[in-house]
């Protein structure tokens, strides 16, 4: 039997005051709550499919035992404690055989055809990265055999190094690696991203 692909998005609970804190600085708590929300149900509708297993992660724990908050046809796992590496790792380790792509969930252009592609590349590839614009990454995925990859043990999170960071990890942890990178994408940060987001949808 073919091992399934799992896809996993990371979700925070859309509570107001406790998503998108960063962004909230500059357009208010409110905006922020409801930026978030919006970009979170656009982004399970646009990546919901068929050719993979849909997982979101989902912080704080306790929300995966809410059915109600989250939309059908996304399996929930909690994403556990430790820094953005740690978090990411978990469904690399916990999920079942098959390749698994990571992505976050506010990513206004990232579509089916993306994931499908990040797929694609895990049938010759070790790994795959897609960047953002801010020097950071918007999807990793791994095949996972051989082995499961750990490349985070030195990432700069949320600066323009963290992309990177990353690759080097993941050449110090497994030197012969191979590694496909895909479309860099952008995601909503702070306010400039914010307008950018008004302005192409």
């Amino acid at each position: 039997m073919k091992p399934e692909k799992h896809l996993v998005v990371m979700a925070r609970e859309p509570r107001i005051g406790q998503v998108k804190t960063r962004l909230a600085r500059d357009i208010g708590l409110v905006e922020a709550w409801r930026f978030y929300s919006n970009m979170l149900n656009q982004t399970t509708l646009n990546l919901l499919d068929p050719r993979w297993t849909c997982w979101l992660s989902l912080t704080p724990d306790a929300s995966v035992l809410k059915p109600n908050v989250w939309p059908r046809g996304w399996n929930r796992m909690d994403q556990g404690c430790g820094d953005l590496g740690a978090r990411i790792m978990a469904p690399m380790q916990d999920l079942p055989p098959g390749p698994v792509v990571v992505v976050g969930s506010d990513i206004p252009a990232m579509r089916r055809q993306h994931i499908q592609a990040a797929f694609q590349s895990l049938g010759h590839a070790d790994m795959v990265l897609g960047p953002a614009d801010d020097g950071g990454f918007w999807l990793i995925g791994q095949r996972r055999r051989p082995r499961i990859i750990n490349p985070f043990n030195d990432v700069r999170w949320s600066t323009e190094h963290a992309l990177d960071d990353t690759l080097a990890g993941t050449f110090s942890d497994a030197r012969h690696t191979r590694i496909k990178i895909i479309d860099t994408l952008w995601d909503v940060d702070n306010k400039a991203d914010y307008d950018r987001w008004k302005r192409e949808g």
